[in-house]
């Protein structure tokens, strides 16, 4: 407990305070117990498994795919007439934010759809 205080910043017995639930570290703390034990500050506070924080990520073939559904959706928009929006012809802007939003939606969507269906024994650790 000494050790880890003196590396941590605080003294040993506040360490055994942390130990036992008496006290509680505040976010400084939480960081340095985090690179000290090699985990993530949402593992000391929820205590769920490195695993299950473990967040999917987009490979490029999920990044060519939002590519491609991004420039069909532009091409949609640029090629139909009459699009209106509050009243006034959508301007370029306007096209782009929604663009914009779709992109950031699809990702979403896909990450979302990699954490729910991929079956456990695919997951990488």
């Amino acid at each position: 407990m000494k050790e880890l205080g003196e590396i941590i910043g605080v003294a040993e017995s506040t360490v055994s305070q942390y130990e036992t639930g008496k006290r509680e570290p505040d976010f400084e703390t939480l960081l340095k117990l985090g690179e000290y034990f090699n985990v993530t500050v949402d593992y000391l506070l929820r205590g769920d498994s490195p695993s299950k924080t473990k967040t999917p990520t987009l490979t490029k073939k999920d990044e060519r795919d939002i590519a491609k559904t991004l420039a069909s959706l532009k091409e949609t928009l640029e090629n139909e007439e009459g699009l209106m929006f509050d009243g006034d012809p959508m301007s370029d802007e306007a096209k782009e934010s929604i663009l914009a939003a779709m992109e950031l939606g699809l990702q979403a969507a896909k990450l979302k759809n990699k954490e729910k269906y991929t079956p456990k024994k695919y997951k990488k650790d």
